[in-house]
């Protein structure tokens, strides 16, 4: 994935405590270099339609020490170089490939975002908080995002700061391709940098340097009653917000391109795993860490997911649920090995793994279990079971049945996800009325002949056999449901009746609609709701 290996914009990273900047360029795109002559040293540019035609959107560093720079007219700039190689802008496909960046570097940490402002200066902002230990400290760990990047033919400047706004400029404009600044120092490792890396508008620069301000360390001695003085309105304002963002004053909050999960544990390796035995070997450390930070919430997991960094940048995830909150490592080991650690496309292997609690709840002692050890063992037990029939045969595939707010017996009821809560308990007690072991969802139309209008069927024809009926109990009122009517389908009463035919088989039968007081235009219906054994 060269691409345009040759130009040289930053992605920054960011943490809140200790912010770690990678830059990365648009050279992530994936579409084919240029082969201009003069390979990599040729200057070239990427360039849109503008409001008076063609200008410069990004430049590679050969175009940018020939003079020409990002919003030029592309008309001036190959009067001014000749030689210039351009290609057309592919925004959303610059767009897509810098997200597939960012999903890459999410093996350094969970919470990465991607920064697109200004646009031709797009950065990745990494928040490394808690996680530079793992690759030998700070300085360590840029260097290894750095090298991964080189190895891919992606040029990268990378930095690292308090501020996400601190670790952009320092990766943009510092003057080493790697940049650690020391925690604390923010103001003085930015202070000898130009007035650019605040990410200004190019009007209030001019500005700045009218005032002879060329450096960020220029603005520090100047009152902020000062700066308003001097710039009037929105770009007196740009300037105090963008400096106060840099040294920390403004919180600068990132929007990662997927939610970073609450509990998490991950582990780098030196040598990729390249089977799911070297997987299933790793992961009592990382149950055992995750374990323990629910543990310590006093929350369990509902759901996990495991996932596995591939060397050539792409991630692979296999997903569990769990049927109550767990946070025993044991259980969560054998859940993922019973879905199946052969499902992770491991492809050349593996260099770093995340467990995630991407659903927790707190694990509450039911009474039952503390006055017997027998009881919490049990329902310990068929949790167990639950996630492992869900594991293997799917979490839709073990469910139960569940009431639902509807009298009416085809919709009284629904299926859902089998889990260890009980049911909630109806809000009244009602009379059990016998109802048909055998329902038929949706109800079966048969022709019946009552000896009175509102009365009991004599006989009724059901899938072309007829039925003479010798007993009949009934009715029972099933009122309409008017809230859930439709022009093309009003809410009729039913009435339902039990009945016995000749050879002693019994149903459940209802006459939908009332004889002139519903639907006058429309005569009752019968229906077939049930089969009694």
């Amino acid at each position: 994935m060269r691409g345009r290996a040759d130009l040289s914009d930053p992605l920054t990273t960011t943490s809140p405590g200790k912010a770690g900047a990678t830059p990365h360029p648009p050279t992530a795109s994936p579409r084919a270099p240029p082969s201009p002559a003069g390979g990599e040293g040729c200057p070239f540019a990427l360039v849109e339609h503008g409001a008076k035609g063609l200008r410069l959107l990004a430049l590679n560093p050969a175009a940018r020490a020939a003079g020409l720079f990002a919003g030029q007219a592309h008309a001036d700039a190959a009067a001014m170089v000749p030689h210039l190689v351009s290609e057309p802008a592919a925004p959303e496909r610059d767009r897509t490939a810098l997200k597939r960046l960012a999903l890459w570097a999410e093996r350094y940490s969970p919470l990465v975002a991607v920064q697109t402002d200004p646009p031709g200066d797009e950065a990745l902002l990494i928040d490394t908080t808690g996680g530079d230990h793992l690759f030998g400290g700070e300085a360590a760990l840029l260097s290894e995002i750095r090298a991964r990047l080189a190895r891919a033919g992606i040029p990268a400047r990378v930095a690292l700061a308090d501020t996400p706004a601190a670790a952009w400029a320092l990766a943009r404009h510092g003057r080493e391709p790697e940049t650690v600044a020391p925690a604390g120092e923010t103001r003085a490792a930015l202070a000898g940098l130009p007035v650019e890396a605040l990410r200004l508008e190019p009007e209030t620069l001019n500005l700045l340097r009218r005032f002879g301000l060329k450096r960020i360390g220029d603005l520090y001695g100047l009152p902020r009653a000062g700066l308003a003085r001097r710039f009037r309105g929105e770009a007196a304002f740009r300037v105090v917000e963008r400096l106060d963002r840099a040294l920390g004053v403004l919180a600068e909050p990132l929007s990662p391109v997927r939610p970073a999960p609450l509990y998490r544990a991950w582990q780098v390796f030196a040598e990729p795993l390249i089977d799911a035995d070297g997987v299933a070997f790793q992961l009592p450390a990382l149950a055992e860490t995750l374990a323990a930070q629910l543990d310590q919430a006093g929350l369990g997991a509902r759901r996990l997911s495991l996932i596995g960094f591939r060397v050539d940048g792409r991630t692979t995830v296999i997903e569990a649920g769990l049927s109550a909150p767990v946070a025993v490592p044991a259980h969560l080991i054998r859940l993922l090995k019973e879905k199946g650690l052969e499902r992770l496309d491991l492809g050349f292997g593996v260099d770093a793994l995340m467990l995630c609690a991407d659903q927790a709840e707190p694990i509450t002692q039911r009474q039952g279990e503390m006055e017997d050890a027998a009881g919490g063992a049990e329902a310990e037990a068929l949790a167990g079971l639950l996630d492992r029939l869900q594991a293997r045969l799917g979490d839709g595939a073990v469910r139960r049945p569940s009431l639902r707010e509807s009298w009416l017996p085809e919709r009284s009821e629904a299926w859902r996800r089998a889990g260890l809560e009980p049911p909630p308990p109806p809000e009244r007690e009602a009379e059990m009325r016998p109802r048909p072991a055998l329902m038929f969802d949706p109800p079966e139309p048969v022709q019946a002949i009552a000896e009175a209008p509102d009365g009991a069927p004599a006989r009724f024809v059901w899938r072309r056999a007829p039925h003479r009926v010798v007993k009949a109990q009934g009715p029972e009122r099933l009122g309409a449901e008017w809230w859930r009517q439709t022009p093309e389908k009003p809410a009729r009463t039913r009435d339902y009746y039990r009945v016995e035919d000749e050879d002693g088989r019994r149903y459940w039968l209802f006459r939908e609609g009332l004889f002139g007081r519903e639907d006058a235009d429309t005569s009752p219906t019968w229906w077939l709701q049930g089969v009694f054994p």
